[in-house]
């Protein structure tokens, strides 16, 4: 037990409960946010370096006992941690810092210059909430599934599984991918018609270069829409061209060009889902339809949306990934076209990298074999579901007078605030209260209405509640 005592030594007022361990003491903390400064607490001591990467925290029990408070509490802080990637527990191990948000000046200096090649920073050097969209929970990568998936790949595999192999991809992955994919998705196609590619990012240049080869110069694009699909078009020769975005998705009647890149199951940024009337239209269009089914797992308020492939293989050319599922860092996805592109696209595929790493490949093809992978969706769904509720309980608390939509599924929403003030100055606005939002102007190709593109897959709950609240105090009119 720790007693304060004034300067000349003697002890202020009744005994006061406290630990060694980063001074702690629970009378610091508010009546009723008891977690959640504990939490703050811990998260500070890692970002100050206090709590070195490769720390042990102390035991839940005696962490709990030094305070006087419900081991429950340190477990919930401990846990926390873990969720935001700052932390790692183990059953036996305790729990290990294994992240600082702390980062050098020569970090901070390529950080900026590697936003600076895809979205301009807003000018804030005090950021510490980043809500930036296309960010998925990375502290939920399955670790210890992943780790005897390989294992167990190690143990049967073969020297002629190492060499070099189709470069569509291994045999065993392709068959466990399409019938996952009829499964979930809808898709009609068979394992010969999957190219294992190394991102959606990949699958968009093959088929830039296989339409320019072709002599398509230009793309309909989702306008709002992914900048990214845009910048990936465009380098590769094929001209992203604008044709608008309302409620019920793209215009259909807008597109004139040869082939379209949108995503129809949740439209980037808008949310919206295409709508059946525009569906029939768009399979009605005669040209090439680049289907980006980015987020198409994580769903919460509606039924699952089928993938268009399924309604015309032979004009839909579907793309998907691990990145948003598993994590961006595996470079992993497939591409399924229509069967009159895959020689050419195959061609590309090799003359760009020979094929994907083998053993990844073949661990994936084991989760998907035992159930682990859609375990594993169950259970990032339901956390995304929390985050998800709990930015947008702050939402409407701090900022009752925005529009929120896009909220049913994937991993950001997109928040409309009346009034002239370009989203631009509104981003900056956040920025400055230490939170990183996306000007929806970002993601557009020309001017239209103002708005905020807000992701919360990387953030726990309690951090979404406080960039609510911030927020709220930075965007309301005086």
């Amino acid at each position: 037990m720790v007693r304060l005592k004034d300067q000349s030594g003697a002890v202020k007022g009744g005994p006061i409960s406290g630990s060694d361990f980063l001074q702690l003491r629970a009378e610091d903390a508010p009546v009723k946010g008891l977690t959640a400064w504990l939490t703050a607490g811990l998260r500070d001591a890692i970002a100050g370096n206090r709590l070195a990467s490769g720390a042990r925290l102390p035991a839940t029990r005696m962490l709990a006992a030094d305070l006087k408070i419900s081991r429950g509490v340190v477990v919930e802080a401990y846990q926390r941690l873990i969720d935001e990637g700052l932390a790692t527990g183990r059953t036996g191990a305790g729990t290990t810092v294994i992240g600082n948000t702390h980062k050098s000046d020569r970090s901070s200096d390529r950080r900026k210059a590697l936003d600076g090649i895809r979205l301009p920073l807003p000018p804030s050097d005090e950021i510490d909430i980043d809500l930036s969209p296309g960010v998925p929970d990375l502290s939920a990568f399955p670790r210890a599934q992943w780790l005897r998936a390989e294992k167990a790949v190690l143990d049967e595999i073969t020297s002629q599984d190492l060499g070099y192999g189709d470069p569509g991809g291994t045999p065993r992955l392709r068959a466990e991918l399409i019938g996952w994919l009829r499964r979930t998705r809808g898709i009609r196609a068979e394992p010969d018609d999957v190219i294992v590619v190394g991102g959606v990012a990949q699958a968009l240049a093959l088929l830039a270069q296989t339409l320019r080869r072709a002599g398509v110069t230009a793309a309909a694009v989702e306008d709002p829409g992914s900048r990214g699909a845009r910048d990936q078009m465009a380098h590769w020769g094929v001209r992203p061209e604008a044709v608008p975005v309302d409620d019920e998705g793209i215009r259909v009647d807008r597109i004139t060009q040869e082939a379209a890149v949108l995503t129809p199951a949740h439209q980037f940024p808008t949310g919206v889902v295409l709508s059946p009337a525009r569906r029939r239209a768009l399979l009605d269009w005669g040209g090439l339809v680049v289907e980006d089914d980015y987020d198409a797992e994580h769903r919460y308020d509606r039924a699952p949306v089928a993938a268009l492939q399924g309604s015309a293989p032979e004009r839909v050319a579907y793309a998907g990934s691990v990145s948003k599922s598993l994590a961006p860092g595996m470079r992993l996805g497939w591409l399924i076209a229509p069967r009159r592109l895959q020689a050419a696209l195959l061609e590309a595929k090799h003359d760009s990298d020979l094929g994907n790493p083998a053993i990844p490949q073949l661990v994936l093809a084991r989760l998907l074999a035992s159930g682990d992978y859609e375990r594993h969706l169950r259970l990032v769904r339901s956390r995304q579901r929390r985050r998800r509720d709990a930015l947008l309980a702050g939402l409407r608390q701090h900022l009752p007078h925005a529009t929120v939509t896009g909220v049913a599924a994937g991993l950001h929403l997109l928040i409309l605030l009346p009034g002239p003030i370009p989203d631009t100055r509104l981003a900056e606005q956040a920025a400055a209260s230490g939170v990183l939002v996306h000007p929806l102007s970002w993601h557009r190709l020309e001017p239209g209405a103002p708005g905020l593109v807000l992701g919360y897959a990387a953030q726990p709950p309690d951090r979404l509640a406080e960039a609510a609240q911030r927020l709220g105090r930075a965007l309301t009119p005086p």
